[in-house]
């Protein structure tokens, strides 16, 4: 079984407020996607595509991939102008694969055990999402910020990457919504769930697989690789 992995760096991250892209920032003496690019290097997928910016590319071959010697990062492509057509970019750049892999770059701490339960899953029953128990009791909201709902929390779960599928499963729902301009797609579960009508299955992924979006993100993260560093996690 073929697993491919395509890890996403091809954001602006403008909620950041820093003139150096989110991915590329310095944590603990590396930028921030090398961190994940380091675990599916030691994971048991078996090639990484690399999504990136234009103008990145170049940069990410030369002071990321080549400089550490990421061996299974077999391409680098240049994504499209939101997340969903970064991902088909991607995917269209997979040679055949068996189970494909979606991973924001802007999650440095994910973990080889975290990988290895989405591609199980996505074996077994065609998708395995990373993603954790809500802690909060969630509510929604109406558009005046009024809350309306109260769902049950032990139903509320908070969405990661990985994100894991069949590849012929993932790339047929993609092929859909990859020449529309009316679409809202802000993971690749809600593709499958829009486009397929199927239901994804969620796998324990890790309160420390945080997303690096905003100034105190980093903060966090940087707590997290700084105690890795000492050995203490």
């Amino acid at each position: 079984m073929k697993c491919t992995a395509i890890v996403l760096a091809a954001g602006k991250g403008s909620r950041m407020k820093s003139s150096v892209q989110k991915q590329y920032m310095e944590l603990e003496g590396f930028p921030l996607i090398y961190y994940a690019l380091r675990t599916f290097e030691k994971s048991c997928v078996d090639e990484v595509i690399l999504v990136t910016g234009q103008e990145e590319v170049g940069y990410c071959r030369a002071e990321i991939v080549d400089k550490y010697q990421f061996l299974k990062v077999k391409k680098i492509v240049v994504g499209g102008s939101e997340r969903y057509l970064s991902v088909y970019q991607g995917l269209c750049a997979a040679d055949y694969t068996d189970i494909v892999l979606i991973h924001d770059g802007a999650r440095p701490f994910v973990t080889k055990e975290v990988i290895e339960r989405t591609i199980l899953a996505a074996a077994q029953y065609g998708s395995g999402v990373a993603a954790v128990p809500s802690k909060d009791t969630v509510k929604l909201a109406d558009s005046s910020q009024f809350a309306i709902q109260t769902p049950p929390r032990e139903e509320v779960w908070i969405v990661q990457t990985p994100q894991a599928f069949q590849f012929p499963l993932v790339f047929q729902a993609y092929q859909k919504v990859a020449g529309r301009q009316d679409v809202a797609l802000t993971d690749d579960a809600m593709v499958i769930e829009t486009v397929l009508h199927k239901p994804v299955k969620l796998v324990m992924g890790s309160y420390r697989n945080i997303k690096v979006t905003t100034p105190e993100d980093l903060d966090i993260a940087a707590a997290f690789a700084a105690a890795d560093k000492k050995g203490e996690i």
